[in-house]
């Protein structure tokens, strides 16, 4: 089991940056892979990132490719989510996700474990 706790949230302007971390207890956090998520008002849980175990591979919804950049430190139990040239309809709450496994799935119904949730906000 693993224990996940977001952090790095807050207000931005459009076209701004922030950097999002997510600290996962225990020592297998290597052998789980991981995914970002986002919930904004009155909408469905979106995955917005996903990264294997390892690290080396990765996955971007098409609506932040090229602007957000997953990666992870398997020695420090962390991963991360660098948003650049922020959006407005970026803002939601961000999750952080976890599965046991080499492979990351884009469903959020595949992942057992979860952090609270940081918020977001993107003003235009």
């Amino acid at each position: 089991q693993v224990q996940l706790v977001e952090s790095g949230g807050g207000l931005v302007q459009a076209g701004g940056s922030l950097s999002l971390s997510c600290a996962a207890s225990g020592r297998t956090f290597s052998s789980y892979a991981m995914g970002w998520f986002r919930q904004a008002p009155g909408k469905e849980r979106e995955i917005v990132a996903a990264i294997t175990w390892s690290g080396g591979r990765t996955y971007y919804a098409d609506s932040v490719k090229g602007r957000f950049i997953i990666s992870r430190n398997n020695a420090k139990n962390t991963v991360y989510l660098q948003m650049n040239s922020l959006k407005p309809e970026d803002t939601a709450v961000y999750y952080c996700a976890a599965r046991a496994g080499t492979y990351y799935y884009i469903s959020s119904h595949e992942y057992p474990y979860w952090g609270q949730g940081t918020q977001v906000t993107v003003s235009s």
